[in-house]
């Protein structure tokens, strides 16, 4: 018998399959696709205390193994997901996260404090529409300059602390390449409580339009995903998992079944999977399947057997 199961703090996951925030909406629109219940788990797309419209012009831009995206956050707020969402996420056998993101970190802590409420709530019912907090700390400080919380380890110190207090759900961080230093970002968010780490969020990148002369995107750059970033996300998380004794969800560039066991392999307990769902609408099922194959050829019977083994 072959065991997918993963556990990321004291979650446990049927297989290390997790959909990526930003790439599979809040599943209902993959789920009349395939099973989604059969993920591991889904991170939804990224909501702030209040509905945001996103950035104006061009979006998406495909690059060679990969796109640009400058989408800009567009979401519908905390409210109106705990209230028109979380019905559905209630009915999903699968490890359901939210990502939270905001400008300030009044706006932070206020998003977890609603979101716990909810939890608490249903919980009196009887009832679980949320697992897991995702911290998006890839957000602009607004009072900052919009320099990313990400980016200095003393900004994000205060947001991951006081999200911390805020909320007895499992927090994982998730942790922006262009922090100044990585793996010290890594260490200050498992000092500040964390439960596990998610990485890398995109990296930053431009496209110019050669005959308008301009950049592509009204905001000039842009957030690079896919193949084309994965040695870069691999590195990173080998590196991490070096100095931190908390889980961590590897992702960037995932597009197959020796992928995913390649983020295992350098310390991942499981992965998210973002860009390739909109290569492949059915990425999720085709990955679980042909990590089961996988291990069937190569004979391994858990992935706990090669986790971490470089």
């Amino acid at each position: 018998m072959i065991d997918l199961t993963c556990r990321v703090g004291n979650i446990d996951f049927k297989n290390p399959i997790v959909m990526a925030s930003g790439t599979f909406g809040f599943g209902r629109e993959y789920g009349k696709l395939y099973d989604i219940s059969k993920l591991g788990g889904i991170s939804g797309k990224g909501l702030t205390l209040h509905p945001k419209a996103g950035n104006d012009g061009l979006r998406v831009f495909e690059t060679p193994s990969g796109m640009l995206n400058s989408v800009g956050l567009e979401n519908p707020g905390i409210p109106y997901f705990l209230e028109h969402e979380c019905e559905n996420w209630e009915t999903l056998d699968t490890v359901r996260i939210v990502n939270l993101g905001g400008n300030s970190i009044d706006e932070y802590v206020m998003g977890a404090i609603l979101i716990q409420e909810d939890y608490d709530r249903r919980q009196a019912l009887g009832r679980q529409a949320v697992d897991m907090i995702e911290l998006n700390i890839s957000c602009p400080n607004v009072k900052e300059g919009g320099i990313a919380y990400g980016v200095k380890t003393c900004a994000a110190r205060e947001v991951v602390r006081q999200v911390r207090q805020a909320t007895s759900l499992p927090l994982t961080v998730k942790l922006s390449p262009g922090a100044e230093n990585l793996v010290e970002m890594a260490m200050m968010c498992e000092d500040e409580g964390a439960d596990a780490l998610s990485l890398i969020n995109t990296i930053s990148g431009m496209k110019i339009d050669v005959h308008r002369r301009s950049s592509v995107f009204r905001n000039l750059y842009a957030g690079l995903s896919g193949p084309a970033i994965k040695p870069i996300a691999l590195r990173m998380v080998h590196q991490v998992a070096q100095h931190v004794n908390i889980p961590i969800m590897g992702m960037g560039g995932i597009v197959s079944a020796t992928d995913v066991i390649e983020f295992i392999m350098a310390g991942a307990s499981v992965v998210q999977v973002g860009t390739y769902n909109f290569m492949n609408l059915r990425a999720g099922q085709d990955l679980i399947e042909g990590l089961v194959q996988f291990m069937q050829v190569e004979n391994i019977k858990s992935l706990d057997e090669i986790r971490g083994i470089l």
